[in-house]
């Protein structure tokens, strides 16, 4: 041991465990690198973690660096990281103990130039008009007249006042104004759910159902309109059931809202104008309509002040009504201590009585009249079971003398002797019926036979057919030099040619060649099919 301690070289460099070394490390990065921005590209960017922290990467052409986002400061940001942009942090250096890395802690974050913002504007417009939420189509028209608007704006900017007085000056109607922030981190998120909300509300319940509404603001840069281009807007937006009016900036100013919006106003006061119609055009039709209708209210607003003055005039007074009850009251209350001492001297009665009834002598004299019946029903049960012993004895004997040997011969003979007469029977009328049905098939050969055209030309006609095979019964159907073809009997065919006019007869004996008599071909008798072949019945 004193050998191996003498060959170590002592030196007086000081000693630092990991955890002191990484300590010290960690408090110089910090101190020296404790507020920096750093310009970069964002990588590896996935949203925020469970925990509400986002973890990723920034990058540039030659090194990286992991950053992190608690989520106290995710949810204070303008603008959120996306995958691939550019980006300037504002944050601290720090290092992590357990692997030895170091990572940026960003509090803001902001895109790297309007070049940048211009560029991700077009990718998420590119992107929501591929899903159709700038379609045409599906934009709708707006009402004529609304008896309620809803406006989306901030409730103290010069832009609700031009809205009202504008609406006030053509027509008035009722504004619901829905106050959101039109400007910074979350006025994306408020102007989302202000656009739900309105379409959140039931129709014809406390609060009135817009049937119009209008989201504006006034103008400004593109970080200042920035809000209008989140693209939870656009959604909500695209998605609203009632017609929406975009007035979002001056008439250059141009968001993704503008895209989803059934209407694009070009300022907020021609929002107003859009949204109603000019009441000096109207006021003239509603005149006498209103006149009447307000002679009516008050009418009926005095009927019913009167009818009120009168039915307070015969109700009765507090007193009046509670004199009964307390009268009641009193009555139960003084009869209540008679009553309960009379119940309970009721209940000790029957609670005596029924304690006499219990004594040994009571319960032994029950118990000998129980044995006493059990005995009798046992002696009635016993009987009962030899009668159906008995007469289930007898029918068994019965069963057994219907099974002898000599019994079932006799039955099987009288079967068998019963089946040899059906067995005959059957044979005597099938072969009725197969006469019966041959004889009506003869019968119907017979007639087809003498009905058949080729009976005819064996009594020395023939069939004149053209060359399309078409039978020809008439004179006029043929022309001189037609071509025909004459069928006779046996299904013999010859050719022939029609000549013009009509046959002369012989001239002279010597003329007229001599026709052998032909003998008379014997008519073949019908035969019927042979069985098997079918029948007509």
């Amino acid at each position: 041991m004193s050998l191996l301690t003498e060959s170590i070289p002592q030196s007086n460099v000081g000693e630092y465990t990991v955890s002191e070394i990484s300590g010290a490390l960690k408090r110089t990065v910090e101190e020296t690198f404790g507020h920096v921005r750093i310009r970069g590209e964002v990588s590896g960017y996935r949203g925020p973690h469970s925990s509400g922290h986002a973890y990723f990467c920034l990058k540039d052409d030659r090194a990286r660096i992991d950053a992190v986002i608690w989520r106290t400061s995710f949810s204070k940001l303008a603008f959120k990281p996306e995958e691939g942009l550019e980006v300037i942090a504002t944050g601290r250096l720090t290092t992590y103990p357990n692997s030895s890395k170091y990572q940026v802690v960003i509090e803001a974050i902001e895109p790297a130039g309007a070049g940048a913002l211009m560029a991700l504007l077009n990718e998420r417009r590119l992107k929501l008009e591929a899903e159709g939420l700038f379609a045409g189509e599906r934009k709708r028209r707006l009402p004529f007249l609304p008896r309620v608007i809803g406006v989306v704006t901030s409730p103290t900017g010069a832009v609700i006042r031009d809205i009202v007085h504008r609406i006030s000056d053509r027509f008035p109607v009722h504004v619901l104004v829905w106050p959101v922030r039109v400007q910074g981190e979350t006025s994306g998120a408020e102007v989302s759910a202000a656009i739900e909300g309105f379409n959140a509300i039931a129709a014809g319940g406390k609060v009135p159902r817009p049937d119009v509404l209008i989201v504006a603001r006034g103008g400004g840069s593109l970080e200042d309109l920035w809000g209008f281009n989140d693209e939870a807007v656009v959604r909500a937006a695209a998605g609203s059931e009632i017609p929406l009016i975009s007035a979002v900036g001056h008439e250059t100013d141009w968001t993704l809202i503008d895209h989803a919006a059934d209407v694009r106003a070009p300022t907020p006061t021609g929002a107003a104008e859009m949204a109603v119609p000019v009441r000096a055009e109207l006021l003239a039709q509603i005149a006498s309509h209103n006149a009447r209708l307000s002679g009516a209210i008050s009418r009926r607003l005095d009927q019913e002040k009167k009818g009120l003055a009168a039915l307070a005039r015969a109700m009765p007074g507090i007193d009046a009504l509670l004199e009964q009850p307390r009268r009641r009251l009193d009555e139960a209350t003084t009869g209540l201590a008679g009553n309960l001492r009379h119940a309970v001297g009721e209940k000790r009665r029957l609670f005596a009585g029924a304690s006499a009834r219990l004594v040994p002598a009571t319960l032994e004299a029950s118990l000998r009249d129980k044995r006493s019946t059990l005995r009798h029903h046992a002696v009635h049960a016993d009987h009962g079971m030899r009668v159906r012993l008995d007469a289930a004895r007898r029918r068994f004997d019965r069963v057994a003398a219907d099974l002898k040997p000599h019994t079932l011969k006799a039955r099987s003979e009288a079967a068998r002797l019963s089946l040899v007469q059906l067995s005959e029977r059957l044979e005597r009328t099938e072969a009725q019926e197969r006469a019966r049905r041959r004889q009506r098939v003869d019968n119907a050969w017979r007639l087809a036979s003498s009905l058949s055209p080729l009976n005819v030309l064996e009594r020395g006609y023939a069939i004149v057919r053209d060359e399309a095979e078409h039978a020809l019964t008439r004179a006029d159907e043929l022309s001189a030099g037609m071509a025909v073809t004459l069928e006779f009997a046996g299904r013999q065919r010859r050719g022939a040619v029609v000549t013009d006019g009509e046959a002369a007869p012989p001239s002279s004996p010597r003329s007229a060649a001599p026709v052998p008599a032909r003998p008379k071909p014997r008519k073949p008798r019908a035969k019927p099919p042979a069985e098997g072949q079918g029948s007509l019945f």
